[in-house]
């Protein structure tokens, strides 16, 4: 299932997400503009978990923001963003502005230690804004499980769109990503496929209880407009 929208109103302009994918879209053509030297550059900045385990000093500690915005190609980002941008602004809706920042970042934070601590060992950049979205995820799956997404769903060689709860389009997701993650185990990093799914997971558990603690099921109360006076 490849989720294409969702149809829940907001009341605000989600400014700080527009500003994350605006980012995340401006470093990636920082990326591209490095040339043959991109490689090198990624294991310099980019989040490495036996590197952060052995000498965890403070430029070792920034790799793991840097890393939140740094993309690995076209697909990787197009599907983080497009995720983000459907999600992410019913988030940011309830919580708030500030409150949605932290929150992003204290997700992606705790998605990239869950994947330090299931792969310490690997020396393998790990970069990409997944961990900090899967937190998106679990916030929205808390807070408006009955949401309508419209999805594509491949069907062998036909393929149909429908509008499906958000707690069966999300919940799948997270039980793929627990799957796959467990198959993962013990299977060296580049013939898993280079995924992060523990990152997923992490980040998807760490939305969920965020976004209770921040207060995200409490609702906002409905702005004042100029109406309301007239009345």
């Amino acid at each position: 299932m490849f989720p294409l929208s969702d149809h829940l109103p907001r009341r605000t302009t989600p400014i700080v997400n527009y500003i994350l994918i605006a980012a995340n879209i401006l470093i990636f053509f920082w990326e591209l503009s490095l040339g043959p030297q991109i490689e090198r550059a990624l294991f310099a900045v980019a989040f490495i978990p036996a590197r952060f385990w052995y000498s965890p000093d403070l430029p070792n500690i920034i790799t793991i923001f840097v890393s939140m915005f740094l993309h690995g190609g076209w697909v990787h980002l197009g599907g983080n963003m497009l995720y983000l941008w459907i999600f992410g602004d019913n988030v940011e809706d309830r919580l708030g502005h500030t409150k949605y920042l932290f929150f992003y970042l204290i997700c992606g934070i705790l998605a990239t230690l869950a994947h330090a601590i299931v792969n310490a060992d690997s020396r393998m950049p790990s970069i990409g804004a997944s961990g900090a979205i899967a937190g998106v995820l679990g916030g929205y799956i808390v807070m408006f499980p009955r949401a309508r997404v419209t999805t594509l769903i491949p069907i062998f060689l036909f393929i149909t769109v429908r509008e499906i709860p958000a707690v069966v389009v999300l919940g799948l997701w997270f039980v793929l990503q627990l799957f796959t993650g467990a198959a993962s185990l013990g299977i060296p990093e580049h013939n898993a496929g280079g995924v992060a799914y523990f990152a997923h997971i992490g980040g998807f558990i760490a939305g969920m209880v965020l976004v209770v603690l921040m207060g995200g099921l409490r609702r906002r109360p409905e702005p004042v407009t100029y109406d309301d006076f007239l009345r």
